[in-house]
């Protein structure tokens, strides 16, 4: 029996992503790929690992790839493996998922937030000089949502000063700025396999890429408890694996990614094309960008009412992301107040993401652009 809404309009259920369209669309060889793995006996750092490794660093244009156990734990083993520690600050954005920060201050440091560009949701490239000390020793630049930071700017900024790039890139494996690959610009990328990423696992894992070949080798020795030969250690560390699983699962995977990622692309335009004429700020994609739409980002003064009219309606949106970092409860003591970024602010009151992924059906995008309509239309 289906559901109707109060216009008595059937309900058509569209998820944010669905992770088992995904899985269904390559079933054979993903379950042909665990049972290797089972019947081999090796699971952990197996020959799974260093092929996707390899692959993923080849992918970005890097000459290494590390795996590790999540997306955080890459951001985390590199700020370590720098040196950063108590005393020091690192420079990041506030308008992302927490991890980008929370690492920062997991091993000590303290993290310095810059406003963002209000177009493209980036750190803005232009405001980073006004904050950097002598204390600064990382920009972690985060390309939200699929679209590069500027990473020129950011580059020669950082050069200038003498401190380190790391790309989070967790939101954009397979996007490009100037035809460079993200992950492959700054002194580091780092990747997130989490299932809800283009390119995701079914479970947690992560990887860094670099070209630093002596930064590589500390990294795999960070991941594994400080140790290069078992139970000798060097350096106090880690246990951040990346499961041989998910390294066979993700290898299935990483050849279909630059047709995902097209897909992504081709349903975002649709959906720009479709919602042009609505009072919503659309997603922009910026000169010399290639955006791989991890996320589908609209912008309206009735954010939290379009929200709520799309659940009812069985879609399901969510607001990316409602708290600014500076503002979170846990960073009171920096002495950010409201007003400090002005444009994060601004954005997490108003920004709201809608369902896109590679396997979604045009009935299902019809729906959800009806919908927005709808909402508008009821509004006046």
């Amino acid at each position: 029996m289906s559901m109707l809404n109060t216009n008595q309009m059937p309900i058509r259920s569209v998820p944010l992503l669905d992770t088992v369209a995904e899985y269904n669309s390559l079933k054979v060889e993903l379950d042909a790929a665990v049972s290797k793995v089972l019947a081999s006996g090796h699971y952990i750092l197996g020959p799974e690992v260093k092929a996707l490794e390899r692959e993923v660093a080849d992918f970005c244009g890097t000459q290494f790839g590390i795996g590790v156990a999540n997306g955080t734990d890459a951001l985390l083993l590199l700020l370590d493996a720098l040196g950063i520690g108590p005393g020091d600050e690192v420079i990041t954005t506030p308008f992302t998922f927490f991890a980008s920060s929370e690492v920062i201050s997991q091993i000590g440091a303290t993290p310095v937030f810059v406003d963002i560009d209000p177009i493209s949701y980036n750190l803005c490239a232009e405001k980073l000089e006004a904050v950097i000390t002598p204390r600064t020793k990382a920009i972690i630049p985060v390309h939200i949502f699929g679209q590069p930071a500027d990473m020129d700017l950011i580059l020669e900024v950082a050069d200038r000063h003498g401190i380190a790039v790391i790309e989070d890139a967790c939101q954009a494996i397979g996007s490009s700025f100037k035809d460079r690959r993200s992950g492959s610009m700054g002194l580091a990328g780092c990747f997130s396999f989490f299932p809800t990423k283009n390119l995701g696992g079914y479970g947690d894992g992560g990887m860094i890429v670099t070209n630093d070949e002596e930064l590589a080798k500390k990294l795999q020795i960070l991941r594994a408890h400080g140790s290069k030969k078992k139970y000798y250690h060097s350096m106090v560390g880690y246990n951040s694996r990346l499961d041989e699983i998910q390294a066979a699962l993700l290898r299935v995977k990483l050849p279909h990614l630059p047709v995902w990622n097209e897909a992504r692309r081709v349903k975002a335009d649709r959906y720009k094309e479709r919602l042009a004429h609505l009072p919503i700020q659309l997603p922009h994609e910026l000169p010399d960008r290639y955006s791989i739409y991890h996320l589908f980002i609209i912008q309206t003064d009735e954010r939290d009412s379009l929200l709520q009219y799309l659940q009812q309606n069985g879609i399901g949106a969510g607001a990316y992301y409602p708290v600014a970092l500076h503002l979170q409860e846990v960073y009171q003591d920096l002495g950010y107040q409201l007003g400090s970024l002005p444009e994060a602010e601004y954005a997490s009151q108003r920004t709201l993401a809608l369902p896109l992924h590679p396997h979604m059906a045009s009935e299902d995008q019809d729906w959800v652009i009806e919908v927005v309509e709808r909402f508008f239309s009821e509004r006046g």
